[in-house]
């Protein structure tokens, strides 16, 4: 969504952990579920419990875990159940049938922080810079190197992600989370290879880690190392 959103930066991340639980209506027991109600991302981390336990319902997608489950109280509902988020039953009415349904106990929902551009956040050491590239061609070799802009100066990837552009087939642009902090030399001059490399680079921001792991990059690409270089190259210019 972001990709298609002009003047947005993002200034910070949390992590938010992720507890399922199967609810109805006070009255209902579980031998009475036959149709749920959910978010399909949230049916699909709960088949486990689903198919041990309810093996012959029938699913229902719904925009949201709670409108899902707001969607019980209402006359002509034609779910038996829903399932939402632990917290949904200290908004509304509703009989918690089973805790904690999901297939992975600790599963984790990722928000963003986001605000109108700005200068980043102040570096940490301990940061991550998200940016969407567009490929310039669609060829063999293009992602390659892309890629390797980032590669070349040791910093790694977190994340990545297609999205078609839209305008036409074979045209994609990739959501990147790269380890590292824009004022970081190593990410500076990866930006500045996609800048060179990419008809369109779209900088979402650098800010701080939710999950406060240092931020490294490999090889010989610390910023005291990139100083170094600089003072030799700007030596060899004067003619020392």
């Amino acid at each position: 969504a972001l990709a298609n959103t002009t003047n947005i930066r993002i200034f910070g991340e949390y992590l938010v952990p992720v507890t399922f639980n199967l609810v109805a209506k006070p009255g209902t027991k579980l031998a009475d579920v036959k149709v749920i109600s959910t978010h399909p991302t949230a049916y699909a981390q709960c088949r486990g419990y689903l198919a041990e336990h309810l093996p012959k319902h029938t699913h229902i997608p719904s925009t949201s875990t709670a409108a899902a489950a707001v969607s019980l109280l209402e006359t002509n509902s034609v779910a038996d159940a829903a399932i939402a988020a632990k917290s949904i039953t200290d908004h509304y009415k509703l009989t918690v049938l089973a805790k904690n349904i999901g297939d992975n106990k600790n599963a984790q929902t990722r928000f963003i922080e986001i605000g109108l551009p700005a200068k980043p956040t102040t570096r940490t050491g301990k940061d991550k810079t998200s940016v969407i590239v567009e490929l310039p061609t669609d060829r063999p070799g293009a992602l390659l190197e892309m890629l390797e802009q980032f590669a070349a100066r040791g910093v790694n990837l977190s994340r990545i992600e297609s999205r078609p552009v839209g305008d036409q087939l074979g045209r994609y642009r990739f959501n990147i989370d790269a380890q590292g902090h824009i004022d970081d030399e190593a990410v500076a001059e990866a930006l500045k290879g996609l800048h060179r490399f990419s008809p369109n680079v779209i900088f979402l921001g650098s800010y701080p880690r939710a999950d406060k792991q240092k931020s490294e990059h490999l090889g010989n690409n610390s910023n005291k190392e990139f100083a170094t270089a600089d003072t030799w190259l700007n030596k060899l210019r004067s003619g020392r």
